[in-house]
C-alpha cells in the first residue's frame, strides 16, 4: 500500500500543467488557470482549465474533472497505483509500500526491475522487426500482404502514420536472426524466452526465433510499453534446390495464420487489447469503442480514419478486458466477421460487457465478410453506416434467434429458442431495458404470428414453449414497468424545484472561500459565516479543515512545484483533495469549477464579493424574520404585550436592514 503521505507529496510536488501540456499542447495561460481544447471530448473552443495553484483540472463542456492523478487514469487509462508511481518517478520521489518487511521490499524491488527489463527486450525486437520490414531482401512478402490490405508503405501518409502507430515489422525467415540481434545487443536469451521472442532447442544448447516469416504487430499496454506480439503467416518462399529454410521444415504442416506470444511475467492472455494504446483518445472522445476480431481489422480501419477500434487478440472478448476498455468508455459496438464464428463470439461478448458495466451495441456484416474486407471494398462511408445501424445487444440476439431458419425449426429446436430467448429477457438487469420489456413480447408475439405460430386458446398451441415464454415474460413486464408518477403531484412543481432565498449569494459566498481560503483570516469575512447554513456552512468548515501550512505537504517535506516557466507557482493555502473529502459529492462539480478556474483574479476582488453577497444575504435574513413576525403578529391580535415586543423586533430588523444600529 502506497502511503497517503507520498501520495498527498506526489500531487503537491508534481506540475499538473506540465504534465496535462504533453497531452493537451493548445494550453494557455488565462488568468490564474490555463485554457485548452479539452481531450477528453471534441470542441473547437477551448473550456478544458487547469489551476496550478490548487492542482486541478475542469472542462466545462463535458465536467471532466480531478487532480493529476485523475487526469492519467481518466486519459492514459492507468490504474491509481500506476498513476502515483509514474508522477512519483517523475518528481523524483521514493515509494517505499507499507505493509513490508525488508525482503519483500528488495523481492518487489527485484521484480520491478525485471519486468522493466523485459519492457526492453521488446521493445528491441520491435525495433528490429521494423527495420527488417525496410531492408530484408524478403520483405516483398511483408509488403504484398499489406499491399493487398491497401497499407503500401510510402504511398500515402495515413498508411505510414497506422504502419508506424501499430510497430508493424518483418520477422525474417531464418532461424535465429532475432537471437543474433538480442546477443548483439548484449541481451540474455533467458530473458528473450521469458518474454516468448526465443525459444531454446529441442537437441543441443541455444535458442531459436520463435516468430519466423511473419508479419510482426506489436501489441503495447496503454501506458505504450510493448507486452507481446501477435505474427501473421506469409506467403511461402519457393524453396531453392539444397537450401532448407524455416518454410521448408514446416512444409508439410502449413503453419497457423496467427501466432501470439505466450503468457509471461508481462503479459497475461485475455487481458489486453490490442489497438488501446493508439485507440485511446479516439475512444474517449467518442465515448464508444468499435470492437472487431483481427490485428489487421484494426489496423485498416485506423488507417482509414476510424481511431476507436480494438481487438481481443484471437481470444473470446474477456471479462478483464472489458474492465480494461470501461476505463475509456461505457459504450462499444460489436462488429465482429460476417460468419457463424462472429456470430458466436458475439453471444460470448454478453456477459462480459454486462460484469465491466459497459453498454453493448452489435452491427452485422454481409455473410463472410469483415471489417477490412468491407471498408476496402465498400468504403469507410458504408461502414459509417453499418456502425450508424447497430442495435442493442439483447435485440440482436433476440432477433438472430428468430432468423428465417426458424420457420423450418422442429418441435425441440423452437423448445430450445424459447428457452433461450426467455434467458436472454430474464437475464437482462438494465432498467431502461427492463422497462420495455411489455414492447418486446409484443414484437415476439408480432414475429411469432408471421411465422404462423399465432397464439390461440385452443389445447393444440397452448402447450407451445413460446406461448409459456410470452405468458411468463408478460407477467414479469408488469412487474418491472416504468415506475408510477404521482397522481397528486403538480407536473410544474415536479420539474422546477425552486431555490431557497439567499442560495445564490450562499453560493457566491462559498465559491469565494474556495478560491481564497486566506479570506478566513479576515474578521469581516468571519463576522459572516454564521449566515451561512446547511450544505454552505458544510463547505465553509471544510475549507478551513483542509488548510495547509506554505508549501509543505503532510509528509512536512518542502514542496518543490515550478511553472512552466521555471518560477515558482504560487502559495498553496488549501489541501483540494482533504477538502473534497470533507463536502457533500453532489457539491464537486461546483468545487472543481473554482479550484481549476477561480472567477476571481485577486483576493481583494473576493473579498469584496463575499462581503458584497454576505450584506445581501444578512438582507434577505432580515426580511424573511419580518415576513414570520407579521405572521405571528396576527396570531397574537389582543395581547398587547406580545404585539409589543413583536413590533420592537420588527423595528430592529427594519434597522439592521437600512444599515442603523
Amino acid at each position: 500500500m502506497i502511503p497517503p503521505e507520498v501520495i498527498a507529496a506526489v500531487r503537491d510536488r508534481t506540475n499538473i500543467v506540465a504534465v496535462i501540456q504533453e497531452s493537451v499542447p493548445s494550453l494557455k495561460r488565462r488568468g490564474r488557470s490555463f485554457v485548452g481544447l479539452c481531450p477528453f471530448h471534441q470542441e473547437k473552443t477551448g473550456s478544458f482549465h487547469v489551476n496550478a495553484d490548487r492542482g486541478f483540472f475542469h472542462c466545462f463542456g463535458c465536467k471532466e474533472s480531478g487532480s493529476v492523478i485523475d487526469f492519467l487514469m481518466k486519459h492514459d487509462g492507468y490504474t491509481f497505483p500506476e498513476a502515483v508511481r509514474a508522477l512519483a518517478e517523475r518528481a523524483g520521489i521514493v515509494i517505499e509500500e507499507r505493509n513490508y518487511d525488508p525482503a519483500e521490499r528488495d523481492a518487489a524491488a527485484r521484480q520491478k526491475k525485471q519486468k522493466d527489463d523485459l519492457y526492453a527486450v521488446n521493445a528491441l525486437a520491435a525495433t528490429y522487426w521494423e527495420q527488417q520490414l525496410r531492408e530484408h531482401p524478403m520483405r516483398e512478402y511483408a509488403l504484398a500482404e499489406l499491399a493487398r490490405r491497401g497499407l503500401v508503405p510510402g504511398a500515402d501518409k495515413t498508411a505510414d502514420d497506422a504502419l508506424q502507430a501499430f510497430r508493424i515489422g518483418y520477422a525474417p525467415p531464418g532461424w535465429d536472426g532475432l537471437a543474433t540481434f538480442l546477443k548483439a545487443q548484449g541481451v540474455s536469451p533467458i530473458a528473450a524466452e521469458s518474454v516468448g521472442l526465443l525459444v531454446p532447442r529441442s537437441s543441443g544448447s541455444g535458442h531459436y526465433d520463435r516468430f519466423r516469416h511473419r508479419l510482426m504487430f506489436a501489441v503495447v499496454d496503454p501506458q505504450g510499453r510493448v507486452i507481446a506480439f501477435s505474427g501473421r503467416a506469409l506467403a511461402e518462399i519457393p524453396e531453392e534446390p539444397g537450401q532448407a529454410t524455416a518454410s521448408s521444415a514446416e512444409k508439410k504442416d502449413p503453419p497457423p495464420k496467427y501466432i501470439n506470444s505466450p503468457e509471461s511475467p508481462i503479459y497475461t492472455k485475455g487481458s489486453a487489447l490490442f489497438g488501446l494504446y493508439q485507440a485511446r483518445h479516439a475512444i474517449r472522445a467518442e465515448d464508444c469503442a468499435v470492437l472487431v476480431e483481427g490485428n489487421f481489422d484494426v489496423v485498416s480501419l485506423h488507417a482509414r480514419g476510424v481511431a476507436h477500434v480494438v481487438a481481443p487478440l484471437g481470444t473470446a472478448f474477456t471479462p478483464d478486458q472489458a474492465k480494461l476498455l470501461r476505463r475509456f468508455c461505457s459504450n462499444v459496438t460489436i462488429l465482429f466477421d460476417g460468419d457463424r464464428a462472429g456470430q458466436k463470439a458475439t453471444r460470448v461478448s454478453r456477459d462480459p460487457c454486462k460484469q465491466a458495466g459497459i453498454r453493448a451495441r452489435v452491427a452485422t456484416l454481409p455473410e463472410g465478410v469483415d471489417p477490412d474486407d468491407f471498408a476496402r471494398t465498400k468504403g469507410i462511408d458504408a461502414l459509417s453506416q453499418v456502425l450508424s445501424q447497430a442495435r442493442g445487444m439483447l435485440d440482436h440476439l433476440i432477433e438472430e434467434s428468430l432468423d428465417e431458419s426458424f420457420v423450418a425449426a422442429d418441435a425441440f429446436e423452437r423448445s430450445a429458442r424459447a428457452e433461450y430467448v426467455s434467458k436472454l429477457l430474464s437475464e437482462e438487469d438494465d432498467h431502461l431495458t427492463r422497462a420495455t420489456l411489455k414492447m418486446r413480447v409484443d414484437y415476439l408475439a408480432g414475429r411469432l404470428d408471421l411465422h404462423g405460430l399465432a397464439l390461440r386458446r385452443d389445447d393444440a398451441v397452448r402447450s407451445d414453449p413460446f406461448r409459456a415464454l410470452l405468458d411468463k415474460v408478460r407477467k414479469d413486464a408488469a412487474v418491472a414497468g416504468p415506475r408510477p408518477v404521482m397522481q397528486n403531484a403538480d407536473r410544474r412543481t415536479a420539474r422546477i424545484t425552486p431555490r431557497a432565498p439567499g442560495s445564490e449569494q450562499r453560493k457566491a459566498m462559498v465559491g469565494a472561500l474556495i478560491e481564497y481560503p486566506e479570506l478566513l483570516d479576515s474578521p469581516e469575512v468571519c463576522a459572516l459565516l454564521d449566515l451561512l447554513e446547511g450544505v454552505s456552512a458544510q463547505v465553509a468548515a471544510g475549507v478551513a479543515k483542509a488548510r495547509i501550512l506554505a508549501r509543505t505537504t503532510e509528509s512536512g517535506a518542502e514542496s518543490t512545484e515550478r511553472g512552466p516557466d521555471g518560477a515558482n507557482t504560487e502559495e498553496k493555502t488549501i489541501n483540494a483533495s482533504v477538502f473534497l473529502a470533507q463536502i457533500p459529492e453532489a457539491i464537486h462539480p461546483f468545487a472543481f469549477e473554482r479550484l481549476a478556474a477561480p472567477e476571481h483574479d485577486t483576493v481583494d476582488l473576493a473579498r469584496e464579493s463575499f462581503l458584497n453577497n454576505g450584506a445581501k444575504l444578512r438582507n434577505v435574513i432580515l426580511e424573511r424574520e419580518t415576513v414570520e413576525i407579521a405572521r405571528e403578529q396576527e396570531k397574537v391580535l389582543g395581547d398587547d404585550e406580545a404585539e409589543m415586543r413583536l413590533a420592537r423586533d420588527a423595528q430592529e430588523r427594519q434597522r439592521q436592514r437600512q444599515g442603523m444600529k
